[in-house]
This record gives C-alpha cells, sequence and structure tokens, in this order.
C-alpha cells in the first residue's frame, strides 16, 4: 500500500454552496502531510470525512484501503485522533486515561510506556486539571496511540503552546514519523508545517490551489531572494539607474530583488560607492508563511514581524 490517504473528486455541499469542491490528493504511508487554509477554507470538514465522521457529497475516499464512512467501525481500530483544543475528565490521571482508552480499543497499552514515548511519565498519577496546556496536549498524543494506530490526524495540535511545549509536540510527530506511522496535520503556524511536513495541501474556498513539499511551494509561488537596505528613497532609484536592477521602497526600506545570490555583492559594493547613507542591510527569501499569506491572506496567529517588509 503506496498511500495511507488516497482522495478522489472528494466533495462535500451544504445546500447550494461547496464546502469541499472536488478535491484530489494523496498521502504516502509513514510521512507527515500538513493540511492548511484559512478558517472556513474546509479543512474541517475534510479532515471529519476522512476520520468517517461525515459523509461526502461526491468523490471517493480511501484510508488505509478503507471508506471512512461505510468502513468506520474497522477503521477507528488502526487510526489515532486528537481533535483541537482537547479535553478530558478534569480528575482522571494520564495513567488511568491510558488504562481507560485501553479498554475502550480492546487493547492493553502499558501506561507507563507510552507517557514515556510522549515524555509525560513524570505525570502519570497527576489529575488531568493540574496539567499545563503542553502536558493536556501530550496526554491527548498518547491516548490517540493506545490503539497502536497506523495514521494518526492531528488538528492543531500546539494552538495556544507556549514555544518551549510546542517544541515537544513536533518532537512527538517526529518520533510518530520514525516509527513508520503517517500524519495528517492541520495547523495555523506556517512555520510548524514548514519543519515538520513532507507534503503539503493548501485549501482555500473548498479547493486546493497548492500542493507539494515545502520547497516546490515556496518556488513555484514564491519571490525571488532580495537584499532590504535602512536608507533613504534616493538609493532606490540610484541603483535602478546605475545598475539597472528591480529597487523600489517598501515600508521605509529599500528592497531590491536579486536574479542570483552572485547579485549581491555587485548591489553591495555599489551602495558602498554611492556615497549615499544607510544603516544596514537583511536578506530576505520567502518563506510558507510568505507564501500562504500571498495565496490566501494573513492567518489569525501568523502575522509577519513588524518593521521589516515582506
Amino acid at each position: 500500500m503506496a498511500h495511507a490517504i488516497e482522495v478522489r473528486g472528494l466533495a462535500k455541499r451544504y445546500a447550494s454552496f461547496w464546502a469541499v469542491d472536488h478535491i484530489d490528493f494523496s498521502v504516502d504511508v509513514g510521512t507527515v502531510y500538513a493540511f492548511l487554509g484559512p478558517n472556513g477554507a474546509g479543512k474541517t470538514t475534510t479532515t471529519e470525512i476522512l476520520e468517517g465522521l461525515r459523509r461526502s457529497t461526491e468523490g471517493e475516499v480511501r484510508v488505509l484501503d478503507l471508506d471512512p464512512w461505510t468502513d468506520g467501525y474497522a477503521l477507528h481500530k488502526r487510526v489515532g485522533v486528537i481533535p483541537q483544543d482537547f479535553r478530558f475528565f478534569d480528575k482522571i490521571t494520564p495513567k488511568e486515561g491510558v488504562e481507560y482508552y485501553g479498554r475502550l480499543f480492546g487493547t492493553r497499552p502499558d501506561p507507563k510506556a507510552l507517557l514515556e514515548r510522549v515524555d509525560l511519565v513524570d505525570k502519570m498519577n497527576s489529575r488531568f486539571d493540574t496539567l499545563s496546556g503542553g502536558q493536556k496536549q501530550k496526554l491527548g498524543l498518547a491516548l490517540a496511540l493506545t490503539n497502536n494506530p497506523e495514521v494518526c490526524f492531528l488538528d492543531e495540535p500546539t494552538t495556544g503552546l507556549d514555544p518551549q511545549a510546542r517544541r515537544s509536540i513536533w518532537e512527538v510527530i517526529r518520533k510518530l514519523k520514525r516509527e513508520g506511522r503517517t500524519v495528517f496535520l492541520t495547523t495555523h503556524y506556517l512555520e510548524e508545517a514548514e519543519l515538520l511536513a513532507d507534503q503539503v495541501g493548501i485549501i482555500h474556498h473548498g479547493k486546493i490551489i497548492a500542493a507539494g513539499s515545502p520547497d516546490e511551494i515556496i518556488r513555484a509561488h514564491g519571490r525571488s531572494e532580495r537584499l532590504i537596505f535602512t536608507a533613504p528613497a534616493t538609493l532606490a532609484e540610484h541603483l535602478s539607474r546605475t545598475l539597472g536592477v528591480a529597487a523600489e521602497v517598501v515600508d521605509g526600506h529599500v528592497v531590491v530583488s536579486l536574479d542570483s545570490i552572485r547579485d549581491s555583492v555587485r548591489i553591495l559594493n555599489a551602495v558602498e560607492a554611492s556615497g549615499i547613507p544607510w544603516d544596514g542591510f537583511v536578506t530576505r527569501s520567502d518563506n510558507l508563511e510568505d507564501v500562504f499569506v500571498r495565496l490566501v491572506g494573513p492567518m489569525d496567529d501568523g502575522a509577519l514581524k513588524p518593521g521589516v517588509p515582506a
């Protein structure tokens, strides 16, 4: 089985509105696939169809070569799910939670070994309501692994966590991949997708508008590398006139597009020889967040840092 997930012509309609509009994608076994899009784009609807929680209007969906809707009972024994903003019983401990989920799935997981995998063994006897946000998400991951799943659906698992907790969850996701599991990840953090995902799909208004590896998407939709100078607007005019390069003023900075990184030396020499005062420069190339913002607009949690033009 080459593909853990295969989607062909998937569509979901509510009255005259197509929440998901005939999309196609596949996810290879043992990879991390990041499914990105703004709120209302169709991410949740698509994910719930893959999980067997919602029925499609049209198209074909296979997860582990099973139809999620008609083969839901068999599929749910082979997948793990952590919903966005995971919640659990306040007074139950992680050890008790793992044992409880094991009984639900008819498995006999070792609570200590499973909690060690998500770096939560030191809290195995602490009540859920005493855990931090990151520790609660780790418990959600542990519970999603009680049935030894082949595919893990992780819905925004790091939303609202501090940077240290987010990186801890990232390492758990990397471990899942090293174990040969497939991870289907939705996230509002573009850095997270760029660091973790083998493949990315960006959905907007129910349609997938970009797909491929993070590098492929950036090359296809990103802008060329550029030099950004803290300098007066006259520098842009000077460089355009003397070197014939594309230079413009953006947010009070002089931005010079590069056809090749080797052009930077020639441009820096020209800036120094111009006699125009300047205070410094940075190089900038597009990342996945830049491409996403250009394609669909900014995300709630994905604002660019102020003070440096895009």
